[in-house]
């Protein structure tokens, strides 16, 4: 391998195809990088116990049924199919890090979401997981079949 000089210049990125210009190279040294705004520490810190919160399919799916509207424990069960006391765990998790709220109306205790952005993280995370999904079909489609649209058969 090559030993580089300090003082060398950095090597010039080789046109690809369809990248003829200088502005479609993604590393171009012509391209303005702007910083990424610092967070303070605790913020990341917060933003991280949210999301661990939210990483679980249960706890996806209460948030999105809560989007709709408030529900109490047994519509969750119903809608969802899971027992009561994975419901009611969830629920815990998910109060402790402030994503839900429960409020009892008499011997039921009636949860919410506590702010609509949370209801946009899932739906997003949602949504994106159906494309990239969706994506991959497509592409194991494309890939068993051949190239006059039959299955692609193996020979030895």
């Amino acid at each position: 391998m090559p030993a580089i000089s300090p003082d060398a210049e950095p090597a010039q990125p080789t046109a690809r195809p369809g990248l003829d210009r200088p502005e479609d190279h993604v590393h171009s040294p012509d391209r303005a990088a702007r910083p990424a705004p610092l967070r303070d520490q605790q913020v990341l810190v917060e933003a991280g116990e949210l999301l661990r919160a939210l990483a679980a399919p249960v706890r996806i799916a209460i948030v999105l049924q809560l989007r709709t509207s408030e529900r109490c424990v047994h519509e969750l069960v119903d809608a969802l199919g899971v027992a009561q006391p994975l419901i009611s765990q969830h629920l815990r998790v998910l109060k402790s890090a402030g994503v839900v709220h429960g409020e009892r109306h008499g011997r039921e205790v009636v949860y919410r979401l506590v702010d609509e952005h949370l209801a946009h993280i899932v739906v997003d995370a949602a949504a994106h997981a159906e494309e990239t999904s969706a994506a991959r079909a497509r592409g194991a489609a494309a890939r068993s079949t051949g190239p006059d649209g039959g299955q692609e058969t193996e020979t030895a």
